[in-house]
């Protein structure tokens, strides 16, 4: 569908300009003028500018139907997709790979719609196991979670992933996430952690299932939905990426969670393409920024 680079910007531009030419400055839609090369000028503010100009795209020297087959790539490997193996597929350096994948994982950072009705709550830790360090890496502060990141999630049944990683797991911050994210009134399941016992009053309904007393499911109380997003997002750390810092934890697990919303194998692959697409605006990631 998308041989090279022309037949990708038609495509780029009907999805994210479906009224035509719209101006990344003033947001302006009339007197736009056409020039060669898919470059176009608002002559109300004097501002020249491309399908690129403010998205993920922007100053990027890869050409955008590699930008898609890249997309696409992601979008559809269950467990991502590493560097290494998109800059083989699409044929550019590891480097270049590893920035590309940075900045799509930034698109992914998406809707933040409230989830309703019934939502699973648990936290997972990303880091690896202190005996498994080099000599020199050791934080010698204990093993279980000392020395990971805590990762906390939302799932609703039936709908929406929201995960974000988290400064801790005390019942404030994870409270306080569950409110930012979560219709009132909702039904709340989680493990037995504390951190959750007061959730349970006039703004929501909290049902627990008891992990360490063997406790799984009880009729429809459990957490296994949510607990499938960390089998997810540990297996693609795990197989594909191997090693996921601290800094950048946040993009993968944007990326996962896009995967299980916008990125359901349900859908037709390319409206799962249509909505990366359409995630791109306003989301420009400067190299500079990203390893600062």
């Amino acid at each position: 569908m998308f041989p090279d680079q022309e037949t990708a910007r038609v495509y780029l531009e009907s999805r994210l300009w479906p009224n035509g030419p719209t101006c990344p400055a003033c947001s302006s839609t009339d007197r736009i003028t056409t020039r060669k090369g898919g470059f176009y000028r608002c002559n109300q503010c004097k501002t020249d500018f491309t399908v690129r100009t403010g998205t993920i795209f922007e100053r990027s020297h890869v050409p955008l139907h590699k930008w898609i087959h890249a997309m696409y790539l992601v979008v559809t490997a269950r467990k991502g997709i590493s560097s290494m193996q998109l800059a083989k597929e699409i044929g550019v350096t590891q480097k270049t790979a590893w920035f590309m994948l940075q900045r799509l994982r930034e698109a992914c950072a998406g809707k933040t719609d409230k989830l309703s009705g019934i939502v699973e709550a648990d936290e997972c830790f990303v880091g690896g196991l202190e005996a498994n360090r080099h000599q020199s890496k050791k934080k010698r502060l204990g093993g279980g979670a000392v020395g990971k990141t805590a990762v906390m999630g939302l799932r609703e049944r039936g709908g929406r992933t929201i995960a974000m990683p988290v400064e801790n797991t005390n019942k404030e911050t994870l409270q306080n996430a569950i409110y930012d994210h979560v219709e009132l009134g909702s039904t709340i399941m989680t493990d037995e952690a504390l951190a959750y016992k007061s959730l349970n009053g006039p703004f929501f309904k909290h049902e627990s299932v008891n992990h360490l007393g063997g406790e799984y499911t009880r009729g429809p109380v459990s957490t296994n939905s949510i607990e499938s997003v960390w089998a997810l997002l540990k297996r693609g750390i795990y197989g594909t990426w191997h090693q996921v810092s601290a800094k950048h934890l946040g993009r993968y697990v944007n990326e996962v969670a896009f995967r299980l919303n916008e990125g359901d194998v349900k859908r037709h692959t390319l409206d799962r393409l249509d909505s990366f697409v359409d995630a791109v605006n306003g989301k420009r990631l400067t190299y500079a920024r990203l390893i600062a």
